[in-house]
C-alpha cells in the first residue's frame, strides 16, 4: 500500500505527533497537515490525498462539516476520523457525513494502517469498540421496529460497520454473534434476487468477517468470495460493507444477538 495522507487536527502538538507517527509507518506519506476543517478541505483540493485523518472538534469548520464537503467535492479522497471522542453525538454524524473509518486517538500505528488500507479497499475501517457500538445500535433499532418493511432505510447504510479495523470481527464475537437465518428456510427467500449463497456471504459480512474469513468458513477461494460480494452488491444496490450490514439486518438475513429465529 502507498497512501498519501493529510492530517487535520487543531492542536498543534497532537497534529505534529500524528504526522511524526505516520512518517514511521510503512506505505504512508504525509503530504499535508491542517489546523481546521476549512484548511483540510483546501488541502484536499490542492493535494488530492488518498485519505484524510480527521479530528472532529475543530474551530471555524468542524470535522463533520469538513468530511461532508470533502466527500461531496472530492469523492476520490476517503476520510478516517481520528478523535478523542467516541460518543454517539460524534460517531453517527461523522459516519453520515461520509467518513468510512473511525478511530480514537489511543489507536496504535498498526491499527491506523489497517484502517487506511480498509477504506482504500472499499471497506469500513472501524476500531473494534466502534463496531460493537454500531452493532448494538442496529440491534436496538431492529428490536424497536421489527416490522420495518423491506427496503425501508435499507440502502443508505448510514453509520453501520463493515468490519473491525483488525479484520477479524473479534469484537462482534465478544458481543455475541448475530443469528443467521439459514438460506431456503421458511419465509427467508432472499430479497432482490440474491442467491442462497450470496445471502450466506452477506450474513457473514454482517457478522464482521473479512473476505479471507468468509473464504475459510465456506471452503472457497477469496476470489470466489469477491465475486459473490460484487454480485450481491450490484443486485441490492449497495456501495460498501457498511450498507451491507444494515441491509442484512433490515431484510432479516441476520437477526440481532439474543433474538430467536421463527
Amino acid at each position: 500500500m502507498n497512501a498519501r495522507v493529510v492530517v487535520a487536527d487543531d492542536q498543534s502538538v497532537v497534529r505534529e505527533g500524528i504526522v511524526m507517527l505516520l512518517g514511521l509507518l510503512p506505505g504512508i506519506e504525509v503530504v499535508g497537515s491542517a489546523r481546521d476543517g476549512d484548511e483540510a478541505v483546501r488541502l484536499v483540493g490542492e493535494l488530492a490525498p488518498d485519505v484524510v485523518l480527521m479530528d472532529l472538534r475543530m474551530p471555524r469548520c468542524d470535522g463533520v462539516e469538513a468530511t461532508r464537503r470533502i466527500r461531496a467535492e472530492y469523492p476520490g479522497t476517503q476520510v478516517v476520523v481520528l478523535t478523542t471522542y467516541a460518543d454517539d453525538q460524534d460517531l453517527f454524524p461523522a459516519l453520515r457525513a461520509g467518513a468510512r473509518g473511525y478511530l480514537t486517538k489511543d489507536a496504535g500505528g498498526e491499527e491506523i494502517v489497517r484502517a487506511i488500507e480498509d477504506v482504500l479497499s472499499g471497506e469500513a475501517g472501524l476500531a473494534p469498540g466502534i463496531q460493537r457500538r454500531l452493532l448494538d445500535r442496529i440491534a436496538d433499532e431492529t428490536a424497536a421496529d421489527p416490522s420495518a418493511p423491506p427496503g425501508a432505510s435499507g440502502r443508505p447504510g448510514e453509520g453501520t460497520p463493515g468490519r473491525a479495523a483488525d479484520g477479524s470481527g473479534g469484537d462482534a464475537a465478544a458481543a455475541g454473534r448475530a443469528a443467521v437465518r439459514p438460506p431456503g428456510s421458511a419465509g427467508s427467500v432472499p430479497p432482490d434476487g440474491l442467491t442462497a449463497r450470496e445471502a450466506e456471504v452477506l450474513a457473514l459480512i454482517a457478522q464482521g468477517l473479512s473476505n479471507a474469513d468468509i473464504a475459510r468458513a465456506l471452503h472457497v477461494s477469496a476470489a470466489t468470495v469477491k465475486t459473490h460480494i460484487n454480485n450481491l452488491f450490484a443486485k441490492a444496490g449497495l456501495r460498501d460493507r457498511a450498507q451491507a450490514v444494515r441491509y442484512a439486518y433490515l431484510h432479516g438475513i441476520v437477526t440481532p444477538p439474543g433474538s430467536s429465529l421463527t
